[in-house]
C-alpha cells in the first residue's frame, strides 16, 4: 500500500515521503481500516514538526482523523464487524495519510448512511474539541456572547457552529476579506478582521461596552492578549492551542481585578481520564449532524499525492474550514 512516512522532523515538503509499505496489521484493541477519507489538522503539522505534545517513533505516518471500511479487528473488540464504515482516531504510528490505517478500537465508530465520508473524518477533533471546550469546560449558554478566534478555520469553524446551535451570539475574528465571508456563511452574528480592525474596540462596541462571556481561542500569541481586554466580568478564555506559534504568559492578577476565568482544554486527555464521554459527545454530534444543526465545512478535497503542499497551505493558515485527503 501507498504510505506518507516522517523519516526526520521537519517541514511537512522537506520530511514527507510516499512509500510503498506493508499493510498494519492490528494488535489488541486496534481495528485496520481502509482509508476512504483523512482530514488534515494543524496537529499533524506539529506532529511532523515535532512540536506536538505526543510524537510517535521514527518513522510514522501521520494523518490522526479518519473514515474507512474496516478489513481487519484486532484482539478484544466486539462492536464492529469487516466491512462496516467507520470513523475514528488513529492508531499511531500507523495514522491516515495512507492507503489503509489502524484505528483506535474503542474510539471507531460507525458512520450513518447519510453521512459523507469527507464529513465523518471531519467530526472527531475539531467538533469534539468545541463541544467539550464550549460545554465541559466553559460552560456556555443561551443568549451569551462568544467570541471565536480563527472562525474560518477547522477548528473555529466547529466551535462557531457549535456556539450557534447552543444559542449563542457569535463573533468571529478571522484574517483577511475573504475569511470574513466564510465567517458569516458559517453563523456568525458579527466578524471582525484582524488584519483591518481593532479587534478589542469592535469587540466592545459590538457588545455595548460589556464584552463576551466566553472566548475561544486556537491562537494564542495576540489573540489571547485582546481577548483579556474583551472579556466579560465572569467571562471564560477557553485556551485550546497555540497556532500562532506564540505560547503567551497570562498575567493572573489581570484576571483576578477583572474577574475572568482561564480554562485549559487538552481534548485527548479525556481519552485516558474519561473515556465514555468521548463515546456520548460522537453520538450527539452524529444526532446534530443529521439533524442539520451543524455540517462540516469541507473546503477541499485534494488526492493523497498533494499531502505535502495541503498540510504547507494549512500550517501558513491559508486554508479555510477542513482539508480532506482522498485515497
Amino acid at each position: 500500500m501507498k504510505a506518507w512516512q516522517v523519516t526526520r522532523l521537519g517541514e511537512p515538503a522537506d520530511v514527507l515521503s510516499l512509500e510503498e509499505v506493508e499493510a498494519p496489521a492490528p494488535g489488541p484493541g486496534e481495528v485496520r481500516v481502509r482509508v476512504r477519507a483523512t482530514a488534515a489538522n494543524f496537529p499533524d503539522v506539529l506532529m511532523i514538526r515535532g512540536q506536538y505534545q505526543v510524537q510517535p517513533p521514527l518513522p510514522f505516518v501521520p494523518g490522526v482523523e479518519i473514515c474507512g471500511d474496516v478489513v481487519a479487528i484486532g484482539e478484544g473488540l466486539t462492536h464492529l464487524e469487516v466491512g462496516q464504515r467507520v470513523a475514528g482516531m488513529a492508531s499511531m504510528p500507523h495514522g491516515g495519510f495512507a492507503e489503509e490505517a489502524l484505528l483506535q478500537g474503542l474510539f471507531a465508530m460507525p458512520v450513518p448512511e447519510k453521512v459523507s465520508d469527507e464529513h465523518a473524518a471531519s467530526l472527531t477533533i475539531a467538533y469534539q474539541t468545541g463541544w467539550f471546550g464550549l460545554h465541559r469546560r466553559a460552560h456556555l449558554q443561551e443568549g451569551e456572547w462568544l467570541l471565536v478566534h480563527a472562525a474560518a478555520g477547522g477548528v473555529g469553524s466547529a466551535a462557531v457552529q457549535l456556539g450557534k446551535a447552543a444559542g449563542a451570539r457569535v463573533i468571529g475574528v478571522v484574517g483577511g476579506p475573504d475569511k470574513v465571508e466564510v465567517a458569516r456563511r458559517l453563523g456568525c452574528d458579527e466578524v471582525v478582521d484582524r488584519r483591518s480592525e481593532d479587534v478589542i474596540a469592535r469587540v466592545k462596541e459590538i457588545t455595548g461596552g460589556k464584552g463576551v462571556d466566553v472566548v475561544y481561542d486556537p491562537v494564542g500569541g495576540e489573540a489571547y492578549q485582546q481577548s483579556t481586554k474583551c472579556v466579560a466580568f465572569e467571562g471564560r478564555i477557553v485556551v485550546v492551542g497555540f497556532a500562532s506559534g506564540e505560547i503567551p504568559s497570562p498575567s493572573l492578577n489581570h484576571a483576578l481585578v477583572k474577574n475572568y476565568s482561564i480554562l485549559g482544554l487538552h481534548w485527548g486527555l479525556y481519552a485516558s481520564k474519561d473515556p465514555m464521554s468521548l463515546l456520548e459527545c460522537h453520538q450527539e454530534l452524529v444526532r446534530m449532524l443529521e439533524a442539520g444543526t451543524i455540517e462540516p465545512l469541507v473546503s477541499e478535497t485534494v488526492p493523497l499525492e498533494d499531502l505535502p503542499d495541503a498540510l504547507t497551505r494549512l500550517g501558513a493558515g491559508e486554508t479555510t474550514g477542513r482539508v480532506v485527503l482522498v485515497p
